[in-house]
């Protein structure tokens, strides 16, 4: 058995406006430093985690930083944790990609996993790409405990891939900034322990 703790990462402005991130190297800014810092000094305190893995954007890699150096390891860019490409559609808003491309827009906030985002992925590519990765961190980290760093869209899709979840439910999944999500992995097989905890962010 593997345990996974899956960390979404830390809030950006386009976070705080609401815009399709997707691929776009978009900064933490000071809120989301600090929820970073926070997400490190839970696990550190809880875990004993042998490895730190995060997607290569640099919000998620800021993340990851501070976890890491709790931890007493390096953190390592995956590839496979990457946020989904929104295509066309990254840097707008919801509204403006409305728009454009009102029926695609409403079929992925339905939760159609084939809505096809133009020049970018599906949900359905994502959750397959997400369950991948986690499968294989946890094959390679058999008996361990590891930290892997991500965008809610990403944790979502693996939530609904893992849980066996019907793709409707996609968008009640929380995913906030700095969240914490624990998954115990056997095989092939996820149980979920902890879903989308924040206590760590909250101030007196």
């Amino acid at each position: 058995m593997s345990t996974i703790i899956l960390v979404r990462h830390g809030q950006t402005e386009w976070n705080r406006v609401k815009r399709f991130r997707g691929r776009f190297d978009v900064p933490l800014n000071e809120a989301g430093l600090a929820q970073a810092e926070a997400a490190a000094r839970a696990i550190a305190a809880r875990w004993k985690a042998s490895a730190v893995y995060a997607s290569p954007l640099s919000r998620a890699m800021a993340t990851a930083e501070p976890i890491a150096q709790g931890l007493g390891v390096e953190p390592q860019a995956h590839a496979g944790l990457i946020d989904i490409d929104y295509g066309a559609w990254q840097g707008l808003t919801p509204e403006e990609a409305r728009a454009g491309w009102p029926e695609l827009v409403e079929a992925l906030y339905r939760g159609n996993p084939d809505t096809p985002i133009p020049g970018g992925e599906s949900l359905a590519t994502v959750g397959k790409r997400a369950l991948g990765a986690l499968r294989e961190l946890a094959a390679r980290h058999e008996g361990q405990a590891i930290v892997a760093v991500s965008h809610t869209m990403f944790n979502r899709a693996l939530l609904v891939c893992a849980m066996g979840l019907p793709w409707d439910r996609f968008w009640r999944i929380g995913q906030d900034n700095g969240a914490i999500n624990v998954f115990e992995v056997r095989g092939d097989a996820f149980s979920m322990v902890q879903w989308n905890d924040t206590c760590h962010l909250l101030t007196g």
